[in-house]
């Protein structure tokens, strides 16, 4: 009886920490990478305190439908950089970019960009999409119109 007892409750505890790993795993996916913007007055901000880590974040823009997606981030450099997650060459994927360091890797094709190269001369094959910018004190600033150009990438 014992035996029938320990049995349950080893049953019991496995199941429990079944279904903790399972909505832990519902909630972190649900979450996903991308923080939505949205343009006000046909411009779109991105406060350069969220960048002050020197990580990638990565940003989605709903267009008629549509989600573009972007990234933003401080180069070593200081500078800041602003890029389509996506290029000309692995779009259809879908994959776009992580950082690995001070560059951004295609996870499509595994080619990496250092991010304080990326901009206006860096652009074509596998480069990430460069989106121009504005500073506007403490704000990155991208026109809607610059970001809804890229929409054939999504």
């Amino acid at each position: 009886m014992a035996t029938n007892r320990t049995k349950q409750v080893v049953w019991a505890g496995l199941i429990t920490v079944a279904l903790l790993i399972g909505a832990v795993s519902v909630f972190a996916f649900s979450l996903g990478k991308y923080e939505k913007v949205k343009a006000i007055n046909g411009i779109i901000t991105v406060p350069v305190a969220k960048l002050a880590d020197g990580k990638a974040h990565f940003y989605k823009f709903e267009n008629s439908g549509k989600e573009i997606t972007f990234f933003a981030v401080k180069a070593v450099d200081g500078s800041y950089k602003i890029a389509f997650d996506a290029c000309d060459s692995c779009f259809k994927s879908r994959k776009g970019y992580e950082q690995q360091g001070d560059k951004m890797n295609c996870k499509n094709c595994n080619q990496k960009f250092a991010i304080n190269r990326l901009g206006p001369n860096a652009t074509g094959g596998c480069n990430p999409g460069y989106l121009p910018l504005q500073m506007d004190g403490s704000n990155i600033v991208i026109k809607a119109s610059d970001i809804q150009a890229g929409a054939k990438y999504f």
